[in-house]
């Protein structure tokens, strides 16, 4: 039956420090979903692991979505006696959300347990979902085809590394970053050898390598890209923090954090380069469906510098992207509507 509705599952939490901002997501992606048209199976993984399909993924998102606003997040986790971490059946699905980010998510490893399972979902593959989470292999990729992108250093866990070399390189302020995350988890922008020591250490703690880069100042800005064959760049935004100094957790998380400003009120100049930019990475990268390039615009030199790329963007209706489609002419529930389409053509012509 073509009038049949569509299986969406919603797969969201997850082992990584951004399972707070996954929650919130996919809560917002379930509210806005037509009911109309989609089954809706919320499928949750919790911190430890665990694969919540259907009713239960639900009522995990019900017990941890106000949980996830509060500071301390989500800690009450799901230990269930006798039971496997993985379910053994599925029911059928029709197309796979990833409402995901940070590692396990956004970074190919969900991915390819989902194309292991013959399950189809929207967003980048394995290989582009890798790259774009390696911020450091994503920069060196962008630079040779003649993008600017900020000077940089990548620290290992366990490394011994030479703190002036560093800072005659970066100069301060030097931001410190971990090298696969999102959501500004776990970045700060240091301004001594106390503070990059420790900025360095903090950092660790989200995985085995730590991304040092050069604090290019300027404007930021960020284009959303949709489509695959011929995709297309989204109104520019412009982000201009409220409570931080740049774009960190706060700014981007706190209500009131930073102000958007769609489109952005910059010369069509940049406005055209910094679309044709993002496009140009989202194909190179080798994305699919939806990204999300972000830049600095240093007005100084009016050179526009690669940052990096998401390839499963933020999913509310607040959240950059949503915006950015509402600039052009699309509602969140349309947009949502708009990504399954798009995602259901894309892995029916793999299959043929």
């Amino acid at each position: 039956m073509q009038n049949a509705k569509k299986q969406i599952a919603v797969i969201f939490g997850g082992q990584s420090g951004e399972h707070e901002v996954s929650i919130k997501s996919a809560s917002q992606v379930i509210e806005n979903l037509k009911k109309d048209k989609y089954n809706i199976i919320p499928i949750a993984i919790t911190k430890s692991g665990y694969w919540l399909v259907g009713e239960e993924g639900q009522e995990y998102l019900e017990n941890n979505l106000e949980k996830a606003s509060q500071e301390g997040g989500v800690k009450n986790d799901f230990f269930p006696k006798n039971r496997i971490k993985f379910p053994q059946k599925f029911p059928t699905i029709d197309l796979v959300l990833p409402i995901m980010h940070g590692t396990f998510g956004e970074d190919g490893k969900l991915q390819g347990v989902l194309e292991m399972l013959g399950l189809s979902y929207a967003f980048s593959g394995t290989l582009a979902s890798a790259l774009a989470m390696n911020k450091n292999k994503t920069k060196i990729i962008v630079k040779s085809t003649g993008l600017k992108v900020a000077k940089d250093r990548v620290i290992s866990k366990n490394e011994k590394y030479n703190l002036e070399k560093i800072i005659n390189k970066l100069d301060f302020p030097i931001v410190v970053k971990p090298l696969e995350l999102g959501s500004s988890v776990g970045i700060e922008l240091v301004n001594s050898e106390k503070e990059l020591v420790s900025g360095i250490e903090k950092a660790l703690e989200y995985g085995e390598e730590v991304l040092l880069e050069e604090f290019v100042e300027g404007r930021e800005l960020t284009v959303p890209v949709m489509g695959n064959n011929n995709p297309k760049a989204f109104p520019v935004v412009e982000i201009v923090p409220k409570v931080s100094g740049w774009y960190d957790y706060k700014a981007k998380y706190e209500d009131g954090g930073s102000d958007h400003f769609i489109p952005a009120d910059i010369p069509e100049k940049i406005r055209e380069k910094v679309q044709n930019e993002a496009v140009k990475i989202f194909k190179i990268i080798g994305c699919s469906d939806l990204a999300r390039a972000d830049f600095i615009w240093n007005t100084n030199n009016e050179e526009i510098y690669f940052l990096e790329i998401n390839t499963i963007p933020g999913s509310t209706s607040t959240s950059l992207v949503p915006q950015s489609a509402k600039a052009e002419g699309m509602d969140f529930p349309d947009f949502l509507d708009e990504l399954i389409e798009i995602a259901i053509k894309r892995n029916k012509s793999k299959s043929l």
